[in-house]
């Protein structure tokens, strides 16, 4: 169907079935182009997608209707749009000459630590536009980037990046340059982006506008020099385009015969070399690399230590919430020295994700110590299934114990805590009950997870080949049901659907934004075939809200 059959002037009537497949169609053309290197097609197509009916409405509703952080505006103040709103910057997003508003200056705090990160939010107007680019950009530069980039793509996440680690150093001890980019996202060269994009006008003076638009941060205006600004659709794209070529130099810098390991995760990332030498010498090409396109190593994150011999006093490293380590073992323990004393890799939480845990679960009960049991228990179960699910594929059993064994000691000073008269054998019989066999903390219609239900298991890495743009649905519909970052009930909601929406039919990609949907509307109902899994905005159009 043609963008011109999808016009209509009533947003929710719109063909959204049609859209998306138009848009897909394209996107996979312009993925073929840059795989073929056939710039002048990859250029054309893009205009095209630019141009695109379906693409202007499609990038209108993920700011608008998919995007879950939209309550937050920029200068304008705008944090909502109605129906008619869309369809009026559907039709703005014609303009192609549009100037970039200021942006606003908001902080948020960082995981496990004290300081901030800063971000700066666009307008919701220069969120579509940046929508839009990315929807021609984007097809293009997954058929370039590297193998072992993990960080802020579609398809990949940090457990592919953890399972590249462990392919690469499981058969020998390496040396490990662990390090960080300082400030990445705040320092990256303007031209430096600009130059690696060689991209159409529009979009590149679209996204020159972007890095040089001015920041409002509390009545003071910031004119930025360098660094693409956290908060809009486009810059982890940016950040991406920006460290293109870091692994390729990195492995280029050693002879072909024993190539480094290399994985980078977004502004983190890891080297790995059997020889120490070698790796001293990565980290100066490292340096230098990055000092052409106005980045450093943080001083104080880098490092190099060993995977099995201690080395500067440490043995193993820490990556995304991982401790990864090498252990001798026996002869008759191990087959990697064909019947020499070796090792093994183990790969589990590291201490810091152990505490973080520990530490919001205390958090979070000590917050519920007037609340219903049914509440804590709600409450609870949202931090350990996600925790649980994200150490999945770690050797993390014991640690799955240790922490069930630490939250009952949690959970029975808070059942004391409540009844100060009481025992504290009449205290277990009242929260505590026989559910399946099994003594739970329930109150007998709410039941809390255990971390030991979490099956541990190896994760897939994807292929490094691989792109959801290739349209290999078979491939893509099968990794999206086992993604660990995923609750146990939407892959099981994925499983039974075959990977498609229960509302408008289409199948989930990485990007979707997925909500599980109670048939019957009681959302204390959560028997299973009761549950239906929807696209967000499918969701939000089966409860009637238009103006979200």
């Amino acid at each position: 169907m043609t963008d011109e059959k999808t016009r209509t002037e009533d947003w929710s009537a719109l063909p959204w079935k049609d859209i998306q497949r138009n848009v897909f169609r394209l996107q996979q053309r312009i993925y073929r182009a840059a795989r073929h290197g056939d710039v002048k097609r990859v250029h054309d197509l893009q205009r095209l997608s630019l141009r695109s009916w379906s693409a202007r409405c499609l990038a209108v509703r993920r700011v608008s209707q998919d995007n879950r952080g939209k309550r937050t505006p920029g200068v304008d103040g705008v944090a909502s749009l109605t129906p008619r709103q869309r369809m009026q910057m559907a039709d703005q997003l014609r303009d192609l000459s549009h100037e970039p508003a200021p942006l606003r200056r908001v902080y948020i705090p960082k995981p496990g630590k004290s300081e901030l990160r800063p971000l700066s939010i666009p307008t919701m107007l220069d969120q579509a536009y940046q929508a839009l680019v990315k929807l021609a950009l984007e097809p293009e530069w997954e058929a370039r980037f590297e193998p072992n980039s993990y960080g802020f793509r579609p398809g990949r996440s940090a457990h592919d990046a953890i399972e590249a680690i462990f392919n690469f150093m499981r058969l020998k001890p390496k040396y490990v340059l662990d390090a960080d980019i300082s400030k990445c996202f705040d320092r990256i060269s303007h031209s430096a982006i600009l130059d690696k994009l060689h991209t159409i006008q529009p979009i590149e003076r679209l996204v020159r506008g972007w890095l040089k638009a001015d920041i409002l941060d509390h009545g003071q205006t910031i004119f930025p020099q360098a660094g693409t600004p956290q908060g809009g659709p486009l810059s982890p794209l940016l950040a991406n385009v920006a460290l293109h070529g870091f692994e390729t130099a990195l492995r280029q810098a050693v002879p072909s015969k024993s190539p480094p390991g290399v994985i980078r995760y977004a502004d983190d990332f890891v080297a790995l070399h059997h020889d120490l030498d070698t790796l001293l010498h990565l980290q100066s090409v490292a340096a230098k690399w990055l000092t052409d396109i106005g980045l450093e190593l943080h001083p104080d994150k880098t490092h190099i230590t060993h995977t099995l011999h201690p080395y500067n006093g440490n043995v193993g490293f820490d990556f995304l919430g991982f401790h990864v380590r090498q252990y001798p073992v026996g002869k008759h323990r191990t087959t990697t020295y064909r019947g020499k004393p070796g090792f093994k890799t183990i790969i589990r939480p590291n201490r810091k994700a152990l505490q973080r845990h520990r530490d919001n679960l205390r958090n979070i009960i000590c917050q519920h110590r007037g609340a219903p049991q049914e509440g804590l228990i709600h409450a609870l179960n949202l931090v350990i299934q996600g925790w649980a699910n994200y150490f999945q594929h770690a050797v993390a059993k014991y640690d799955f114990q240790i922490l069930d064994n630490v939250l009952y000691h949690q959970l029975t000073r808070w059942a004391r805590y409540r009844h100060p008269r009481k025992s504290g054998k009449w205290c277990y019989h009242r929260y505590w009950r026989e559910v399946n066999g099994r003594v739970r903390f329930s109150d007998d219609t709410s039941i809390l997870s255990f971390h030991q239900t979490t099956v541990v298991s190896r994760f897939v890495k994807v292929r490094g080949d691989k792109s959801p743009y290739d349209g290999d649905w078979v491939y893509w519909s099968t990794r999206l049901g086992r993604d660990p970052t995923k609750p146990r009930r939407v892959t099981r909601l994925l499983e039974r659907q075959r990977g498609r929406c229960a509302l408008c039919g289409l199948r989930f990609t990485t990007e979707d934004v997925t909500e599980v949907h109670h048939y019957d509307g009681n959302h204390a109902n959560n028997a299973f075939d009761n549950l239906r899994l929807l696209h967000g905005h499918c969701h939000d159009a089966v409860h009637g809200k238009r103006c979200l």
